[in-house]
């Protein structure tokens, strides 16, 4: 593997992992304790979204940030 593929493969990883700690953070995904699939499905479907949401309100902050800065 050539060092861009290598280099690329792992900050995807990295970004995955710094996702999945914050679902289990802020959200509280690391509360559940379900034992199917369906009983698992709707809460980390719910934390997700809410995962989204919080997500576009930070980038969108960050945009009006750099507008003001320049």
């Amino acid at each position: 593997t050539d060092l861009r593929t290598l280099a690329a493969t792992i900050k995807a990883r990295w970004i995955c992992e710094q996702a999945h700690q914050q679902l289990k953070e802020e959200l509280g995904l690391d509360h559940f304790e379900g034992r199917s699939w369906k009983g698992l499905h709707r809460p980390a479907l719910m934390t997700m979204i809410a995962y989204a949401f919080l997500q576009h309100r930070r980038l969108a902050h960050a945009g009006r940030k750099k507008k003001n800065q320049r």
